[in-house]
């Protein structure tokens, strides 16, 4: 028997209806994708159920898809280990970027059954903090994610993006290598399905930014990407009851959002310890070495969110 988290009953419906889970598979559906792990010389990965369930169901149980998954998760890992190596979560710069509370979820998800909503801002020092690093509090969350939050797990992530608080000094941190790296990430290694991005509050200066970004994403993820002027636009598309207190909403406050992600930290940190064990190694790999960087389209427009 596979051990495995159960679901809320509403959620289990949604993995069955929308993720084509047949919960009677689920242990032959696992016992395959380990063995496929086992099989690959150059791959070292988690192997627990709880993990690896979550590969599965952000694939809709295309085997093959999650296998490209997992692969591109760990490869990026390795890649990329000065953006997304996060294993210390004691690490006191860590701790410190994520009292700043530039990248943190909200506690009730969208409509209390639905996406996980999360919170994105600059409000940070860029002479003190690079962008990267104040990312990485980001990246343990979202993995985190993928073992703890059946919300996120099931219904996906919506990201709010404010844009009041960024400088040129912001902008000058940014460079195409990070954003290549965070997009494909996010979009392609990470087993959870993005629903939305929404920047709000979106300065002049951000043309430049936007032009850097855009070209990064996917057709498919780039339709869902919005633009709004101000908060009152994006409260007439994210019911105002589900944004935190600091917008006018009831969704929290940002020391409790704080407060709640530092404990999922403390909870977690030997799990990522052990993160540290794995990853890939090329030299070990059959056939082409992979390139993650072929993965990028380009194009795309931006258009309003409508949320149901």
């Amino acid at each position: 028997m596979a051990a495995i988290k159960p679901l809320p009953t509403a959620l289990q419906k949604i993995a069955i209806d929308e993720l084509n889970e047949i919960p009677t598979r689920i242990a032959k559906d696992l016992g395959a994708l380990k063995l496929w792990i086992k099989q690959q010389p150059h791959l070292k990965a988690r192997m627990d159920d709880q993990f690896l369930i979550q590969f599965l169901r952000g694939c809709k149980y295309s085997l093959e898809k999650a296998k490209s998954k997992i692969e591109r998760f760990y490869t990026m890992k390795t890649k990329f280990p000065h953006f997304l190596g996060v294993y210390d979560l004691d690490n006191e710069k860590l701790r410190q970027v994520n009292r700043l509370g530039c990248v943190l979820p909200l506690p009730t998800p969208l409509n209390d059954n639905g996406c996980r909503l999360i919170m994105c801002n600059f409000d940070y020092n860029p002479k003190e903090y690079q962008m990267e690093e104040i990312f990485h509090p980001g990246v343990a969350m979202y993995e985190i994610f993928t073992i703890d939050d059946p919300y996120a797990s099931i219904c996906g992530i919506i990201t709010i993006v404010d844009m009041s608080r960024m400088t040129m000094a912001h902008l000058m941190q940014a460079n195409v290598v990070f954003f290549k790296a965070v997009v494909t990430y996010m979009e392609k290694s990470l087993p959870l399905r993005i629903k939305s991005i929404c920047f709000v509050n979106i300065p002049a200066l951000a043309h430049s930014f936007f032009k850097m970004l855009l070209p990064l994403f996917s057709e498919k993820l780039r339709q869902r990407i919005f633009l709004f002027a101000n908060l009152e636009e994006l409260q007439q598309h994210i019911p105002l009851k589900y944004l935190p207190a600091y917008y006018g909403g009831e969704n929290g406050t940002m020391e409790e959002h704080i407060k709640d992600l530092e404990s999922k930290f403390d909870e977690y940190r030997d799990f990522f310890k052990e993160n540290a064990k794995y990853g890939t190694d090329e030299s070990l790999r059959y056939g082409e070495t992979s390139d993650v960087d072929n993965l990028f389209g380009i194009g795309g427009s931006f258009r309003k969110l409508e949320v149901d």
